[in-house]
């Protein structure tokens, strides 16, 4: 199945526009995982067992696996959900933004070695950077357009040819002629949520993955509202370190699964 139909029917089958992020930093993990050589591992599976039937994707940052040295537990992750959870695609957010060859090893890194449905890139260098990964014509690329950073509005605020907004300029690129296979997506954060609509308005239905909520402070009634489509799906709200360190002990999945729910609940408050 190809990730807009994997989203489309998670999305109706969990109720659920909630993005779980896995960002596991090291020296936040439970005490009493942090000696074992799986830690990561560990920890993530926690984590995803707990919240998998309220989730609409899981998006772990191949930072925080590199950092530790734990490329191979991010690998055995992502197949862990997919045999274990395989309604719940995998979003790898790695912000990818090279071309040519360099471009098409990243894809073969995220697609073939990490097996994940969906890849976030940057769209600085133009078509090039986003071409070499339509070569996997089922995977998702989802690009950065208005991120939810304070410093974007450097870049992506500057006004281009027609007088548009430059992050206006990329939705509209995104959704039409680069989106070759009908798998794009796009980045909008919900630290700006007039202009999440704006690209809604641009985009139609296309999915929107929308970090910026929990820790960074968007509003989830403001960014629902904002982003939803006519039929209030078209978004994955992430949230990461809300939910991952809800809790400290031996119980944090249990607490990671408390806030994911009361997350998800309230997004839907906001849905029709």
């Amino acid at each position: 199945m190809d990730f807009r139909s994997k989203l489309a029917a998670v999305w109706q089958r969990h109720d659920s526009l909630l993005c779980v992020g896995l960002d596991p930093d090291v020296a936040r993990l439970p005490p009493h995982l942090r000696e074992r050589p799986d830690a990561v591992l560990a920890f993530c599976k926690g984590i995803v067992d707990a919240t998998a039937d309220l989730a609409c994707a899981f998006k772990p940052q191949i930072a925080y696996f590199a950092a530790a040295h734990a490329e191979d537990q991010l690998q055995d992750l992502i197949a862990y959900i997919h045999a274990r959870h395989p309604a719940v695609p995998v979003v790898l957010d790695a912000k990818r933004g090279d071309i040519g060859a360099t471009a098409q090893q990243y894809a073969r890194e995220a697609f073939e070695r990490y097996g994940a449905d969906a890849l976030t890139v940057n769209p600085y260098m133009g078509f090039d950077s986003v071409e070499p990964y339509l070569e996997f014509s089922d995977r998702g690329l989802i690009v950065l357009c208005r991120t939810s950073n304070p410093g974007g509005s450097d870049l992506q605020n500057l006004t281009v040819e027609g007088g548009r907004k430059l992050y206006q300029h990329v939705a509209e690129l995104v959704a039409g002629k680069w989106n070759v296979h009908g798998q794009n997506a796009l980045v909008v954060g919900a630290t700006f949520p007039e202009e999440l609509a704006e690209v809604r308005a641009i985009v139609g239905d296309l999915p929107l993955l929308v970090p910026g909520i929990g820790a960074q402070g968007g509003d989830v009634e403001a960014t629902v509202k904002a982003g939803r489509t006519a039929t209030g799906v078209g978004l994955m709200i992430s949230s990461s370190r809300a939910i991952l360190y809800a809790g400290s002990g031996e119980d944090f999945a249990a607490k990671a699964r408390a806030v994911a729910l009361a997350t998800r609940e309230e997004i839907n408050l906001y849905r029709s």
